[in-house]
């Protein structure tokens, strides 16, 4: 079935006080515009899911592996593509804005078993 969604009509989720993020998925993917506040971490963590990160404000730098040993920063205008099970975690430099797709969709972040973000 074809779905025409708009934006402004999908509603917000503050996730946390650093983190709001609206969501749109079908079967196959799922696509995430999140802002995030200056200082935010995203925990290390990882998923099944391979992610393309789009960043539209700011800076994000990431760490990927176990223990952190490669690090990337990602600026506006910039995308990463991380595969899936890669541990990474993320610091946000400014205020940012992004763009999340994974495939398949994120099922933590549909049931709201995403706690490490919370």
């Amino acid at each position: 079935m074809i779905k025409k969604i708009n934006w402004n009509e999908v509603p917000a989720e503050q996730v946390n006080p650093s983190m709001k993020r609206k969501m749109i998925y079908g079967e196959q993917v799922m696509i995430a515009k999140i802002k995030l506040k200056d200082g935010f971490v995203v925990p290390l963590h990882s998923h099944e899911n391979e992610q393309i990160t789009e960043v539209v404000q700011g800076t994000i730098r990431f760490w990927f592996g176990a223990n952190g040993e490669q690090q990337l920063d990602v600026h506006a205008g910039e995308s990463v593509v991380i595969p899936g099970n890669l541990p990474h975690k993320a610091l946000m430099i400014g205020d940012v804005e992004e763009i999340d797709i994974f495939a398949p969709p994120r099922q933590d972040w549909l049931t709201g078993t995403d706690d490490y973000l919370k």
